[in-house]
């Protein structure tokens, strides 16, 4: 078990001023402390979703970093590094230099990383659309199980939640244990980009993986617990290195005396293929949804789908439900997919016993932790100044 996973990855600092607005922020109870006494946070009720950090009003709340490490394999000449950036980061990066919150700076971002040292600098995005894929497809196997369609036996339940937020993952696993065969198989895109980096990746780069560090850059502190998680070594080796947060990656950018700013404009290298705007929406409430609900209407009805938007799983309300008819070609009928979108850990409980109590009438629910979404990370820049 590593360090991150036994220590945790957000700690109170020595700065607190014993507010108390932190523990009003905490979806799991995991700060303890009376008003006026420092407070402290359990690492095993916390999901590491840095909700608390970005919130605090003295900002006397910290996650643990990998700079340094990802600094000192840039400086190894013996090693590949090798980078991926979620979709939430370049809509929030530029905020870091002054530019409007939601500024797209994909372009000028791979560029500064580039320029950073990085060998190689790639996008989430290709494998969120395997995560798309991944979730899309077991979905529809498990709607033929609950249908009794010979082969699909072994699928597993309904509803099927979603599987890439690790902060959801971790209070599922602890408070939950019952619902896990309700949930996705699928990795997150972050954790699927490790093992593909690693393997088909090293191969066509002609690196040892052993060589090969790769480093994620998140809105999510939770994801620096997710990549130290002891089973995430499908490639044989870990499977994502490092990870740092938008925050830092900007922190890195000005260190290095980079004018951001006035970079020119560059591409992502190519990965393995194009991706597509389903892997874009990842970042905010109801994306994984609606990309899923994508792929699993094209392959049941085996039609293109004239107008691609599910709107209905769209907005911030903190439970939305919305009915998708899709056609089902192989049974000559449509299946009235009823869906439910979860936005905010303190939400979810309903909804998990109404599963558990076999009163639940969804197929599929997508839970994210963070308000809005990945967007809202804990990973994100702090408006300090909005306080």
């Amino acid at each position: 078990m590593s360090t991150v996973i036994a220590e945790g990855v957000i700690h109170v600092t020595n700065d607190c001023k014993a507010c108390d607005h932190c523990t009003s922020i905490c979806p799991t109870g995991a700060i303890s402390g009376m008003l006026g006494q420092k407070h402290h946070i359990d690492p095993r009720l916390c999901v590491n979703c840095g909700q608390c950090l970005i919130n605090c009003p003295f900002g006397a709340i910290s996650d643990a970093s990998s700079v340094e490490m990802v600094r000192q394999a840039l400086n190894d000449s013996t090693k590949i590094v090798v980078v991926q950036e979620a979709p939430a980061v370049r809509v929030a990066l530029g905020e870091e230099f002054g530019l409007a919150p939601g500024t797209n700076v994909k372009n000028k971002m791979y560029a500064a990383l580039r320029k950073l040292g990085f060998d190689r600098v790639y996008d989430t995005e290709f494998t969120a659309d395997l995560t798309i894929m991944e979730e899309g497809t077991e979905l529809i196997h498990r709607v033929f199980n609950a249908l009794g369609v010979e082969g699909f036996e072994s699928s597993g339940p309904l509803p099927q939640f979603t599987s890439c937020c690790p902060a959801w993952i971790k209070y599922a696993e602890d408070k939950y244990p019952h619902i896990l065969p309700h949930i996705s198989s699928a990795k997150s895109p972050q954790q699927m980009f490790g093992p593909v980096a690693k393997t088909y990746g090293a191969m066509k780069l002609n690196v040892d993986p052993e060589d090969m560090i790769v480093v994620s850059v998140m809105p999510c502190t939770a994801k620096k617990y997710e990549c130290d998680r002891p089973e995430m070594i499908a490639s044989g080796f870990k499977d994502v290195d490092y990870v740092i947060t938008t925050r830092e990656l900007a922190e890195m950018i000005k260190a290095d005396g980079i004018d951001f700013l006035n970079l020119a404009d560059e591409d992502a290298d190519k990965f393995i293929g194009l991706s597509t705007g389903a892997a874009t929406i990842f970042g905010a409430t109801g994306g994984v949804m609606e990309a899923a609900l994508r792929t699993a209407y094209e392959i049941l009805s085996e039609e293109k789908l004239d107008k691609v938007e599910f709107e209905a799983v769209r907005g911030l309300a903190p439970v939305r439900e919305a009915t998708v008819e899709i056609p089902v070609k192989a049974l000559g009928t449509k299946l009235p997919v009823h869906v439910c979108v979860v936005t905010g850990l303190k939400y979810v409980d309903s909804v998990i016993e109404d599963v558990l109590a076999g009163r639940s009438t969804y197929h599929f629910i997508e839970v994210m932790n963070c308000p809005g979404g990945c967007i809202n990370g804990g990973g994100q820049p702090i408006r300090r100044d909005t306080y």
